[in-house]
C-alpha cells in the first residue's frame, strides 16, 4: 500500500479530503508529495474528484460517498436546489441525475466519477437565506436549499412568469398537499432576497395565494 494511503487512512477520517490536507501529512518536499500522490493515483488508489479533491479508492473508503456533499467541495459557495432538491423532497416524480446547485459565481458543469455535477448562478443579496444545513449519519455535511427557495430559483433560471401554483401543479406536477408545507415564515425569509421582478412576483402572488382561505 502507497504511503500515502496509509497517513490519510490514519489521519483523515472523512471520505472526501483536499489537496490542502494531503500536503499537510507530508513533511517532505513538494516534488515527494507530487511523487506519491501520481503514483497513488496511477495505482488507482486514490481517485481525482476534480483538480485540488479527491477520495479513496473504494477498496480503502471506510464511508460511502454522499453526492450531496461532494457538490458542496467541489464549490463551497453553493447549495442544493432546483429539480434536484424538489426530487429529493419527492415534490416531483421524476428522478434527476444531474446534481444542480446555486451558486452567486458563474456557471460551470463538472463530470465527476462520481456523476454530473451543474452549479447554476442566481443573483440574490444573501446566498444562504432559505438553505438548511444537512447532515448524514457518517457526519457527510452539505448545505441544501427550502422547497420555495428551490421553486424561487427555478422561475428565475427559465425566466417563467408564474404567479399561482397553477403551474406548479400541471407544469412540475407538484401535489397541492405539498405547497401547503410551506409556511409564512418561507416567504418572509425569501421576500426581500432576490431582485429579479419575475422572482418577486412569483414570491407575492403565491403567498397571497397560499395563505388565502380559498387554497384547500
Amino acid at each position: 500500500m502507497n504511503r500515502l494511503v496509509k497517513l490519510i487512512l490514519q489521519k483523515i477520517s472523512v471520505p472526501v479530503f483536499t489537496a490542502r490536507e494531503i500536503s499537510l501529512l507530508i513533511p517532505e518536499s513538494k516534488d515527494t508529495q507530487y511523487a506519491l500522490m501520481k503514483r497513488a493515483i496511477a495505482n488507482n488508489d486514490i481517485i481525482r474528484i476534480k483538480r485540488g479533491l479527491y477520495t479513496l479508492s473504494p477498496l480503502y473508503r471506510k464511508s460511502l460517498i454522499n453526492p450531496f456533499a461532494v457538490s458542496n467541495l467541489i464549490e463551497e459557495q453553493s447549495y442544493i436546489s432546483l429539480e434536484t432538491l424538489l426530487s429529493l423532497k419527492g415534490w416531483i416524480p421524476e428522478a434527476v441525475r444531474t446534481i444542480s446547485s446555486v451558486t452567486i459565481k458563474n456557471s460551470k458543469q463538472y463530470d465527476t466519477p462520481f456523476g454530473q455535477f451543474t452549479y447554476h448562478r442566481v443573483p440574490q443579496k444573501t446566498l444562504f437565506a432559505g438553505v438548511e444545513r444537512k447532515e448524514d449519519e457518517e457526519g457527510n455535511i452539505w448545505f441544501q436549499a427550502t422547497c420555495l427557495k428551490a421553486l424561487c430559483d427555478y422561475v428565475y433560471l427559465n425566466k417563467l412568469d408564474w404567479t399561482t401554483s397553477l403551474p406548479l401543479i400541471e407544469s412540475l406536477r407538484i401535489e397541492k398537499e405539498y405547497l401547503k408545507e410551506i409556511t409564512i415564515d418561507d416567504f418572509i425569509e425569501l421576500q426581500d432576497n432576490y431582485t429579479d421582478s419575475r422572482v418577486l412576483k412569483f414570491i407575492t402572488g403565491l403567498k397571497e395565494e397560499l395563505f388565502n382561505q380559498t387554497f384547500l
